[in-house]
């Protein structure tokens, strides 16, 4: 069976259990954005030296397909989504713990691209706060998301923000925003 289907020459894409809709669904865009945060991460693992980043990296990739896919899948669908469960959030915000932990990360803005793969992570922090907006979206649009769905993203992009930050700290970058020239008040971290 070829990649080139044809089905979607028209403009249409089939989800999940067979439905077919506009390849401008808002469900589909949602879901494309997944697709894309998915290989933004890839590009930033693939840049980056650090091992232990690089695996944590490739297990959210593969979680990400399941988000994706609990997106594509229509409640019609005979097809039963994925969970997106409580351990899945849970192991994010122990990641997110863990490398607020480290001495010396950065508590404050930051200004992309001290670094290539801090900045590729912070490429990707940027596409999983689109995909987040996008599923808000849904959601208020009447379309039934499982809540997790949006708590995973949410820990997501703390998560990829701290990425680019411990890359930054292990290269001895500086990527404060605020300094000594350029005062401002203190923000959050991940906005």
């Amino acid at each position: 069976m070829s990649i080139a289907t044809q089905r979607g020459d028209g403009g249409q894409t089939g989800l999940a259990g067979g439905v077919r809709v506009s390849k401008s669904d808002p469900r589909v865009e949602a879901y494309g954005t997944l697709d894309e945060l998915i290989s933004a991460m890839g590009f930033a693992r693939s840049i980056c030296a650090d091992e232990g980043l690089r695996e944590l990296t490739k297990t959210i990739q593969r979680e990400l397909f399941a988000v994706g896919s609990s997106l594509a899948t229509p409640p019609e669908s005979k097809k039963k989504p994925p969970e997106i469960t409580d351990a899945m959030v849970d192991r994010l915000t122990a990641e997110v713990h863990r490398l607020e932990a480290i001495e010396g990360m950065l508590a404050d803005w930051s200004i992309p691209g001290e670094d290539p793969a801090s900045a590729a992570y912070d490429v990707a922090r940027t596409i999983c706060r689109r995909a987040e907006r996008l599923i808000v979206g849904l959601r208020e649009g009447g379309v039934a998301v499982q809540p997790n769905v949006l708590r995973y993203l949410n820990r997501l992009s703390d998560l990829l923000w701290l990425c680019g930050r411990q890359i930054e700290l292990q290269g001895g970058r500086d990527a404060r925003l605020r300094d000594a020239a350029h005062a401002g008040p203190r923000w959050s971290r991940a906005w």
